[in-house]
This record gives structure tokens, sequence and C-alpha cells, in this order.
């Protein structure tokens, strides 16, 4: 059959396809070629081709709508990039120095994370040759990376205590972080790097970590208040005295302090009481307390001296050894026992006498109108003394333990101080900066010192009136 030459120009969508197929795909001699993504995509686009060429403007838009679906971005995927989470410890050596045995040393360990996290654990190495103790609770809070992104920050602090001299090796913490992986949970492990952990060998001729005298007591510092009720120089014969000796050291445990100071010397009978120890937790460091006790009675009616107690220290920031002190005391002789122990009183001239009676007779008219007033009270000078030295140190803690002592040496003081509203904000910030979280602003030191320091008026419970009246009770 004749076909017009009109209808002879017009492709057919056989002819038309199978053309499209062998431009598409030529025929080569060999085996067939393995299927790829360029491979796969090219058909697509063929009959992407096709449609637009001899389909009909609704197949036209089709193919408008697949092509956009294909080229639309895949959704992206969560991969952790390796700058994402790290995990550092880093050993803070006293003075730059390597330790000595059972010196502490503090272990700073950070994280810093930009994933979320929803679940966190801290997997520490077993710290075989030290002996341990975590500083307070774990912190977290948010932080500006370097290049201005946000982050979230991790900080525990750890104190290490090395049992004997080597080279030794802090193995790597490990945190297991469960991370939202774009709505999948997802647990990764960050570990820290090993970091090596030299011991020094001491090597002084006397006194170190291995000599059983003195006692080994590495610190940041020691201080020792020293109290007594009553006061030692007024016990008499057959009386008794309790002495109360308070060591506080910075940068050491309970277990590590020393024992009970020996105090014997003649003329005195001792009875040791108990001793108390304990640990307290810091943001700078673990601070050991220990208290010792003792009950003194003179047994001869002289004047018994009591010499200075001196405990060696080995101060860690300055690497050497220094020593506390205990002071020296005396007991008896600060009250004359008989009263032939008073010299005579001199013979007065008429007009001293004559001066005296009237200064007499004022004061008597001066008590009559307005009484002798009430007693007042004052720390010692020792305890007044702990307190200043703390505050010019700036040292919370230790103002804190000298504040204690204070408190046991005075009790009638401590109720007064409890009493005073203005002493109540800084006394409680105290207690905050101590013993509260990291961070806590601390008091006015030196102002609080002043404070405690100053003499106070000792409180009368009501009674009765001191004088009774003239003319007898009212009716």
């Amino acid at each position: 059959m004749a076909m017009s030459p009109d209808a002879a120009r017009v492709p057919s969508p056989v002819r038309e396809r199978d053309r499209v197929r062998d431009a598409t795909f030529p025929e080569s001699p060999g085996p067939s070629p393995q299927p790829s993504p360029a491979r796969e995509r090219e058909p697509v686009a063929a009959c992407i081709t096709r449609w637009g060429s001899t389909g009909s403007r609704s197949r036209r838009r089709q193919s408008y709508v697949l092509l956009l679906t294909l080229l639309a971005p895949l959704p992206a995927q969560a991969e952790i990039e390796p700058g994402d989470l790290s995990l550092t410890v880093t050993a803070e050596f006293n003075g730059n120095s390597a330790p000595f045995a059972r010196e502490m040393v503090l272990l700073k360990i950070r994280g810093v994370y930009k994933q979320p996290i929803l679940l966190e654990e801290v997997v520490q190495p077993s710290l075989a040759n030290f002996s341990w103790t975590q500083l307070g609770r774990d912190h977290w809070s948010k932080t500006k990376l370097p290049d201005g992104q946000s982050a979230i920050a991790f900080d525990r602090t750890v104190a290490v205590f090395p049992h004997h001299a080597g080279d030794f090796i802090i193995e790597p913490f490990t945190h297991k972080l469960t991370v939202n992986d774009f709505g999948e949970r997802r647990v990764v492990e960050v570990r820290s790097k090993p970091i090596p952990f030299p011991v020094a060998r001491w090597t002084e001729a006397s006194g170190g970590p291995d000599a059983k005298e003195p006692w080994w007591l590495p610190a940041r510092d020691v201080a020792v208040t020293d109290s007594w009720s009553p006061d030692p120089e007024t016990v008499k014969l057959g009386e008794t005295t309790r002495r109360i000796v308070t060591l506080e050291v910075q940068g050491m445990v309970a277990e590590g302090l020393p024992p009970r100071p020996v105090m014997r010397t003649r003329g005195i009978l001792t009875f040791a009481g108990p001793v108390t120890r304990e640990t307290l937790l810091t943001p700078s460091g673990p601070v050991a307390r220990a208290t010792y006790q003792w009950d003194v009675k003179p047994g001869v009616p002289e004047v018994i001296p009591l010499d200075a107690i001196a405990i060696p220290w080995f101060d860690t920031n300055t690497r050497t050894m220094r020593e506390a002190e205990i002071p020296a005391r005396q007991i008896g002789g600060g009250l004359p026992d008989r009263e032939g122990d008073r010299a005579p009183p001199p013979v007065p001239s008429p007009l001293v006498a004559a001066a005296a009676a009237l200064a007499t007779f004022g004061l008597g008219l001066a008590l009559i109108g307005y009484g002798t007033g009430r007693p007042r009270l004052r720390l010692s000078a020792a305890s007044r003394r702990a307190l200043n030295r703390a505050a010019r140190a700036g040292d919370p803690a230790g103002f804190r333990a000298a504040l204690e002592a204070a408190r046991r040496e005075a009790p009638d003081l401590a109720r007064i101080w409890q009493a005073r509203p203005d002493l109540a904000a800084p006394l409680a910030a105290l207690d905050r900066a101590v013993f509260g979280t990291a961070g806590a602003p601390a008091p006015d030191l030196p102002a609080l010192a002043r404070a405690l320091s100053r003499s106070e008026v000792l409180p009368t419970a009501s009674g009765p009136d001191r004088l009774a009246p003239l003319d007898g009770p009212a009716a």
C-alpha cells in the first residue's frame, strides 16, 4: 500500500523508541557490561526525552514531576566527624614536678561534645598503683568553641595518690555516650589518650615517704589550732583542764594524717581522749581534719612547762620541708594559789590615801547610778590570728576550719554570732563556698574576721533585780 509523503515524515512511536534505545545502548561484541548507577539513570533520561518529543501535554507534565523527584536532595545522613566528640585527661603535677609517693595529684577530665547527649557513663581505668577519690559531682555546662560553635562540656576531677615510686601510665578513660542520630539512638565510645605518670624517689638523707619517723605528710598547707578549757595557767593542783588540738591539712585525705602527738612531761597526768578524722571535699581538692583531745591534771603545785610539739610536713607547692607547731604552754602560775604568795601592799602616804578615798567614793556613786555592766567575751589571740591568717590568704576552707575551732573554744560567742542578723549572710556564704557547688563565691573574709574578733557583751537571763527595794517589796 502506498504511503503519502507527509505520513512518511512523521515517525511512529515504535520507531522512535527503537531509535532512542539503539542510540542509548549501542550493541557491541563481547559480554554484557555490568549495570552501574550511571547506566541505571540513562534509561530514565531516554524515557524523558522520548516523552518530551512525542507525548502529549499530560505526559510532559508527568515527566517534569519525575525529573524534580530525581533531582530533589536526599535526607542528610548524621555522621559524627572526628572533632565532634573529644575527651581529655590532664594531670596537674604540683610545682610542675614529678610527685612523691602518697602525694596528691589532680586528674582533670574534660569532654567537649557537639552532639546532643541522651545517656552517658564514664568507665574509669583500674588505677592499680594509686589510691583515688572523686571530688564532688560531675559538672555539665555549655561552652563556645574557638570557631564560635556551641558545644556541651563535661568536667570531672579525681584526686589520685601514688603508692610508690616508679614510671606509670594512666590508661585511657572511656566515656560511653548515647547520641540522637536523627531519631535513632546510637552508642559511641569516646576514649582519652594514655598519659605518662612518673613518681619520683625520695633522695634526701632523712624523712620521705618510706621513713617511719617523722610522719610523711605532703600537703599544700597545714594549720594547727590549740584550745584549752579552762586556761592551763589558771589550773590548780588536783584540777583538770581539757586540751583540743585540731590539725587541718589541704591536699590530703583523713587516712594520711599522723597519729595523736605524744604529750608527756614531768608533773602532769594526761588522759588521752578519742581521735576524730574526716575528709572534706572542696573544688580545690580534699581537706583532711583530725581532732586530738587530752584531759590534763597537774600532779605538783609548781608551774609545769609544756614544750611545743613540731609537726614536719612537705610543702607540695615549694617542694621543701616545713614545720607546723603545737604551741608551748604552761600549767599553773597564772593565779596565786595561797594567800601568802601575795606581796604585802606598800603603806600609802596621806595624800595618796585621801585621793584613793575620793576615787572610791566617786566609783561607788557611779556603781549606784549606772550599775557594773555585763561581762564581755572575746576570742583568744590564737583564734583571732588563725582567722586573720586564713582571711589574708583568701582561703575559705582554712577560714572555716579556724571558725569551727573558735566555736568549740567559745560556745557562748558562737551562740551570739548565730543570733546576729548581720553575720547570718556571710556565714551562710562561707558554708556554700566550702561545702557547696563549685564556683560559689566566698564572702569578704577580712571583714568577717574583723567582725568575729570584736568583743561581745554576754547576754544575761531575765531575773529579779540586783538590789531589793529599800522599802521592801511593793504591795
